[in-house]
């Protein structure tokens, strides 16, 4: 094919087109040398050199923002920032920059006055908090909003870790809490969170900051009843056992049997523990709908004991969990123990002596095959329902099979530890020998709860019961009375009406 010159001048032109458009970076922010194009309103500024501004300063510049440091000596602070962030005094911060961050303590806010002029106007981030909770009222971004009025205070960012700063949101919260009283302010600093790759949350007005501000100091505050329901459940069955497995022996047939307390008594309390803890999780909701049943509507507000025990059935199930993978543990150690050994030579022993060349007994062989089976099986019901808990697998899960796994897999393992407690127990309820001290053996105190909870949510399951609920989480009220009529009905009162 041949080119004319017109041809050939076109393809200079585009060939030197081409080359200007490769020497351009393919994306703007990636900081390998790239060249920045950023607006005075991707610029800013950063009160404090600490160890959370330095965190902060880092993410912001992977984010592409300029960013701005004031330091009281930034020679000293310059070398711990990264190259490409300006670290300058604070007044040339104060003077350069309309958005800063403010990363100091409370007690050096009021070095900052000298400062309130040039401060007028600009937009102030609180990112604080406190060494103890907050009990007076008065937040750190309320005070620092008190000494500059005339500044737009935002609170925000105090609930992200340093470290959640310098790996990114993958490895760490992605929430961040936001709130104040300038609506404008506060979506410039939503703007910054998203782009920084956190979920901005806005917390409504600045009066939420002292709530946003405890948040961190509080050492998890919906798990102090679970823990403490477990540790007096535990306490309870130990102490039952400790009297009939070591007492009674002492006193009644003068053996010691004191060496059955680390792991005997605490491998017969925990899932008893467990069992129980299993059933408070499903109660709750039983007892919310009788409660609905007996009121005849959902409006109605559930007692406070029950609207708290009903958010609380996390917690409780996850300490269910945790006595059952204890009990699991126990169990498969129970071979391997030094009496566990000396125990069976003494059986054999015995055995020798009596002449017996064979103690097979085949109910017992299937009790137990079938008492563990059900034990495995219920435990991975369990461990379904644990992982299922998790936000990263529960958000992956629509909302029917959610509700499938926790409600109906979770009756299925509480189901399933019943008759692995049964199976456990056997004939044992009704033999004499095992009522120590007349006390009945500890399986029998764990049973009735959850037999109840299974009864209650049998009951629930009748058709007579289960429309009757259906129709009140619908809305319908047994009080009022709704008619519904059919479309021909309606035309025909219009017309008589007209």
């Amino acid at each position: 094919m041949d080119f004319t010159r017109t041809d050939t001048l076109r393809f200079l032109s585009f060939s030197s087109m081409m080359e200007s458009d490769l020497e351009k970076p393919l994306l703007v922010g990636v900081k390998h040398g790239a060249v920045y194009d950023l607006s005075s309103g991707d610029t800013v500024g950063i009160l404090g050199s600490g160890d959370f501004a330095r965190s902060l300063a880092t993410r912001l510049w992977y984010s592409g923002f300029k960013v701005l440091v004031g330091s009281r000596i930034p020679r000293r602070s310059a070398g711990l920032f990264p190259e490409d962030v300006e670290v300058v005094t604070q007044e040339e911060v104060v003077k350069r920059v309309d958005l800063l961050f403010v990363a100091t303590f409370k007690e050096h806010y009021s070095t900052l006055n000298r400062f309130s002029e040039v401060l007028a106007g600009k937009v102030l981030v609180d990112v604080s908090n406190n060494t103890e909770i907050n009990l007076r009222g008065e937040s750190n971004a309320q005070y620092l909003a008190s000494l500059f009025p005339k500044c737009h205070v935002v609170k925000g960012f105090n609930v992200v870790s340093a470290w959640a700063l310098q790996s990114g949101p993958k490895d760490g919260n992605k929430q961040v809490l936001i709130c104040s009283d300038s609506s404008d302010a506060k979506s410039r600093v939503v703007s910054i969170a998203r782009r920084m790759g956190f979920i901005p949350v806005d917390m409504g007005a600045l009066c939420s900051a002292c709530d946003i501000e405890n948040m961190p100091l509080r050492l998890l505050p919906q798990w102090k009843i679970p823990v403490v329901l477990t540790v007096y459940l535990f306490v309870f069955f130990y102490c039952y056992n400790f009297v009939r497995g070591v007492l009674h022996p002492y006193f009644a047939e003068n053996k010691n049997t004191f060496y059955k307390i680390p792991i005997d008594l605490v491998n017969v309390s925990i899932p008893c523990v467990a069992y129980v803890l299993l059933s408070l999780v499903y109660l709750p909701g039983i007892l919310a709908a009788f409660y609905q049943l007996r009121n005849g509507t959902k409006y109605r507000r559930f007692p406070n004991w029950l609207d708290e025990w009903l958010q609380l059935r996390k917690q409780i199930g996850l300490a269910s969990f945790f006595c059952a993978c204890l009990h699991a543990l126990y169990s498969m150690c129970l071979a391997v123990r030094r009496s566990a050994r000396y125990l069976i030579i003494n059986e054999a022993i015995k055995q020798v002596k009596a002449n017996v060349s064979s103690v097979w007994v085949e109910e017992e062989v299937w009790r137990m095959e079938i008492y563990i089976s059900l034990g495995i099986v219920a435990l991975g019901a369990l461990s379904l329902l644990a992982v299922t808990s998790l936000p990263s697998v529960g958000n992956a899960l629509n909302w029917r099979e959610f509700s499938f796994i926790q409600s109906k897999l979770g009756l299925a393992a509480l189901i399933l530890a019943t008759l692995h407690t049964l199976t456990f127990g056997w004939k044992r309820a009704f033999d004499p020998r095992n009522y120590k001290f007349y006390l009945p053996p500890t399986f029998t105190l764990a049973l009735p709860l959850p037999m109840g909870v299974i009864l209650a949510k049998a009951a629930l399951l009748l058709p007579c019961l289960s429309r009757r609920v259906m129709r009140i989480r619908r809305g319908w009220e047994s009080t009022r009375c709704v008619t519904f009529q059919s479309h021909e009905q309606e035309l025909n009162d219009t017309s008589s009406n007209v």
